[in-house]
C-alpha cells in the first residue's frame, strides 16, 4: 500500500500538460522474481520514476519501454525470461532465474477510470479489494483496462466480460487471498485474460505505551507504510510520536480504537496494570495479533486476575507474549525489528525461520 500511496502523490504532483506518464505494472511471474505480481513502477515522459518491478535489474528497460508506450499512446507486454541469466537479453544480468511478465500503460489524466484513479479508490477504504485488469486480448486499447472491485460490492460491467464468470473468480480470489490470472469471454466469445489482483488494506498497529521505546517501533512501522495508532499519556509522549502516529488516544479511550483483520496491538506500557486493562479490551475485540512485551510468568500472573479468568492465556493462538521473534534483541531498536517481523510472518502465515531452512521457493505460487 505505502507504494501505491507514493504513487499516487507522484501521479498528483505532475504538470499533465507538460508530461505525459505510463505505470509498468508486473502482471505474471514464473519461477523467481524479487517483486510479487501487483509491484508497480509509474514513469513520466522526462524520465522520473516512482515505484519498482524488480530488484533495481529491469527498471533501467522499463523506463526505455514506458516512455515508449507514451510515446505511441499504446499499451504494450514484455516478458523478461531471466531463467537461463542471458546477460545479452537486456544488457545486464540478472540472476533472478525466472519469468516476469511487466505490462506497460500510458496514463490519459482525462480518464477518470484510468488505473491510477482506480487505485486511488483503494486507499480509502480499510477493507480488502481485488483489481480486474486485462492483460491479454485481441484489441490492444483494452489492455491495462482496469477496475477496483470492493469486497461484497456489486462491479459494473467489465468491457463486455461475462460477469458471472468473473463474479465466481473474484469470490475464489477474496478466499484465497492472492492473485490469480483467469481466462474469460466477451459477450461475442472472445477470450481475454484478466488479472484478478487481492489488495489488502494498510497493516494498522496499536502501539499502547508511552515510554521512549515505543519511538523505535514508531520508526520502523512507519517506515514500512503502516497505520499507526498510539494509546498513552499524553505529556509522556515525544514530539515525533504525534508526527508519525494517525491518532493518539488516552488509554481510557481504548474503546475507540477500530479494529480489522491486518491490525496488529502490541502492549507496551511497561505497566502491570496498564497491560492487563489494556489486554482484557483488545481480547474482546478478537484481533489477528496482540503481542505483549514482558516474560511468560507477567503474562502467568495476568491469567488468574480478575477481567481475564475467561481466557485461556497460555492457548490464544493471537496472543503473542513475549513478543517478538528470538533474533537476540536487546535494544529499542533490535526488539523493535523482532516485533515487526513476528507481526508481518503472522500475517502472512510464516513461521519466521531462516529462508535457508525453507524447503521449495520462497514465495508461494501466485502469491
Amino acid at each position: 500500500m505505502k507504494e501505491i500511496r507514493r504513487i499516487i502523490a507522484a501521479y498528483d504532483q505532475i504538470d499533465h500538460s507538460k508530461e505525459k506518464v505510463a505505470l509498468a505494472s508486473v502482471v505474471k511471474i514464473e519461477a523467481s522474481s524479487y517483486r510479487r505480481i501487483g509491484a508497480r513502477m509509474l514513469v513520466s515522459s522526462t524520465g522520473n520514476w516512482v515505484g519498482g518491478i524488480s530488484g533495481g535489474c529491469l527498471e533501467g528497460d522499463a523506463l526505455k519501454r514506458s516512455q515508449l508506450a507514451i510515446f505511441k499512446n499504446t499499451p504494450s507486454t514484455v516478458v523478461y525470461d531471466t531463467m537461463e541469466d542471458d546477460e545479452n537479453q537486456i544488457g545486464v544480468g540478472l540472476g533472478c532465474n525466472g519469468r516476469v511478465e511487466v505490462l506497460f500503460t500510458p496514463i490519459d489524466p482525462l480518464d477518470t477510470e484510468n488505473e491510477i484513479e482506480q487505485l486511488r479508490k483503494v486507499t480509502a477504504i480499510e477493507q480488502p479489494a481485488v483489481m480486474l485488469k486485462i492483460i491479454q486480448s485481441n484489441y490492444s486499447d483494452l489492455l491495462g483496462k482496469s477496475q477496483i472491485v470492493n469486497e461484497g460490492a456489486i462491479f459494473k460491467d467489465f468491457y463486455g466480460i461475462n460477469t458471472e464468470q468473473l463474479r465466481q473468480h473474484i469470490v475464489a480470489t477474496q478466499s484465497a487471498k492472492k492473485p490469480q490470472i483467469v481466462e474469460v469471454f466477451n459477450e461475442v466469445g472472445e477470450q481475454q485474460n484478466v488479472l484478478i489482483e487481492f489488495i489488502k488494506p494498510e497493516t494498522r498497529l496499536v502501539i499502547v505505551g508511552d515510554n521512549y521505546d515505543v519511538n523505535a517501533l514508531l520508526g520502523i512501522a512507519n517506515e514500512l507504510g503502516w497505520e499507526i495508532y498510539l494509546i498513552g499519556k499524553a505529556k509522556k509522549l515525544s514530539k515525533f510520536a504525534y508526527q508519525i502516529a494517525k491518532k493518539v488516544l488516552d488509554y481510557k479511550d481504548v474503546a475507540d480504537v477500530p479494529i480489522h483483520d491486518y491490525t496488529a496491538i502490541v502492549l507496551m506500557s511497561h505497566d502491570y496494570k496498564w497491560d492487563k486493562t489494556m489486554l482484557s479490551a483488545f481480547l474482546q475485540k478478537q484481533p489477528k495479533y496482540i503481542g505483549m512485551l514482558g516474560p511468560k510468568k507477567r503474562r502467568e500472573k495476568m491469567q488468574y486476575e480478575q477481567g481475564l479468568q475467561n481466557y485461556n492465556l497460555s492457548k490464544l493462538v493471537n496472543l503473542y507474549s513475549p513478543v517478538g521473534l528470538d533474533i537476540g534483541a536487546e535494544s529499542p531498536e533490535e526488539i523493535a525489528l523482532s516485533i515487526v517481523s513476528e507481526i508481518v510472518a503472522v500475517f502472512r502465515k510464516r513461521e519466521g525461520k531462516s529462508l535457508k531452512f525453507r524447503a521449495g521457493t520462497i514465495h508461494e505460487r501466485g502469491a
